[in-house]
């Protein structure tokens, strides 16, 4: 099977974009969801997160809520709002935040090549959040969240790419978080070729954003492939929507963490604690790291800088949390299921972590220096794991802009 195919995708018309085109469903909680939809019968959030139209308190995984979602579908694709291409492409996908640009290409990626570890992972999954999307692919018989995934800078691929590019998208899209999303799709056979061939000269392919989007994905192909006696071949359902970007273009910004508590201990015997393996010093602002290996940390109403006194070098930054702070000191060992600790994106600022920390909501914040793409494409090259929310990479792929029906 081939790495990636073109597709005949699911789309809005040009008039409507502006209108559909949402937050990837993970970003929003249902109420930050039912607020950006009000008003709005066309957001894509109707899809994505279709217990929007229901009471508040409803239970998401409902079997009702699937059920809305392939409807309000239907209704967006009846009603004319979204269409399908009538030929099978590929797409250019730019995404444009300030001074920073990406361009990727949005494709049919191989679910074989995921299960073979030709396209590689960095974080583990949980199982109810698979179950959950693969539940809505199979509901929707379609592909409605892509997965961002990254490749290593090839010289063929961006030649290609800037032959597509023109300053006029066949879609583009401001959202409210201020990025722009602009769409150009792929027909030209020649091109396709050239392209699906550069992309097949690639060694390996690593997923930035979308690791339980293509777990559930593969979750409905294995369930399929049963269904047809266990036959594989060029079905719809063996590739799901990825989209591919060259890693010097990719941005990673830092994951937080807030806990809730303290543990029983007063924040001077917290810092006692923090002093048998870190150089502690106190600084007068709020303060982002400024190298790998120092931690910045807030109590209420003082910012400090911490430095390990062992050796940093070659574990990332939020190993040195876990294992030098979290676990030992506040007991916190697992970070996928510990309700004691959250997690807060760089892109809310240093504020955030003040504010949650000053309300009484947490008893303190660590703010992290971002990782590196170059060490998450190491970590996966060596079949490890990073720590839970250790990336968090900015902008973000769009919910709607693109889907990927299954047949």
């Amino acid at each position: 099977m081939s790495l990636i195919q073109p597709f005949a995708a699911l789309r809005p018309r040009s008039e409507y974009a502006q209108s559909v085109v949402a937050p990837p469903y993970d970003v929003l909680d249902t109420e930050e969801a039912r607020a950006r939809a009000a008003d709005n019968p066309w957001s894509f959030l109707h899809i994505s997160r279709p217990e929007i139209d229901f009471p508040a308190g409803t239970d998401p995984c409902m079997p009702a809520i699937y059920a809305k979602g392939r409807e309000n579908l239907a209704r967006m694709i009846d009603a004319g709002v979204l269409h399908f291409d009538q030929q099978a492409s590929f797409y250019v996908y730019r995404l444009q935040m300030g001074a920073h640009r990406q361009t990727g290409l949005v494709v049919a990626a191989s679910i074989a090549a995921y299960e073979n570890n030709r396209i590689r992972k960095h974080e583990l999954t949980q199982p109810h959040k698979v179950d959950d999307r693969a539940r809505q692919i199979a509901t929707l018989n379609a592909h409605t969240g892509p997965v961002a995934m990254i490749y290593r800078h090839s010289a063929a691929i961006a030649t290609l790419i800037t032959d597509i590019v023109t300053d006029n998208p066949e879609v583009g899209v401001m959202t409210d978080s201020a990025v722009a999303h602009s769409l150009w799709s792929v027909s030209d056979r020649a091109t396709i070729t050239a392209l699906t061939a550069a992309v097949e000269d690639l060694d390996l392919l690593y997923i930035a954003d979308g690791h339980h989007r293509i777990a559930a994905a593969a979750q409905v192909a294995a369930e399929r492939r049963a269904a047809d006696s266990g036959q594989r071949g060029e079905r719809a359902y063996e590739y799901f929507l990825g989209v591919i970007f060259p890693h010097n273009e990719m941005r990673l910004l830092e994951y937080n963490r807030v806990v809730t508590s303290l543990e029983g201990l007063t924040s001077e015997q917290f810092l006692d604690r923090l002093h048998e393996r870190f150089i502690v010093d106190t600084v007068q602002t709020a303060t982002k790291p400024t190298r790998a290996g120092e931690l910045a940390m807030y109590l209420p109403s003082q910012w400090y800088l911490l430095r390990s006194k062992g050796a940093s070098s070659g574990r990332l930054d939020a190993n040195i949390l876990s294992e030098d702070v979290l676990a030992p000191i506040l007991g916190i060992v697992d970070l996928r299921s510990d309700e004691r600790v959250g997690f807060v994106s760089g892109v809310r600022g240093l504020a955030e972590l003040e504010h949650r920390v000053d309300s009484g909501r947490m008893a303190v914040a660590f703010a992290l220096y971002p990782a590196l793409v170059e060490q998450l494409m190491k970590v996966a090259d060596a079949g490890q794991i990073m720590p839970p929310k250790s990336t968090w990479f900015e902008p973000k792929l769009a919910d709607g802009l693109v889907s990927h029906v299954l047949d």
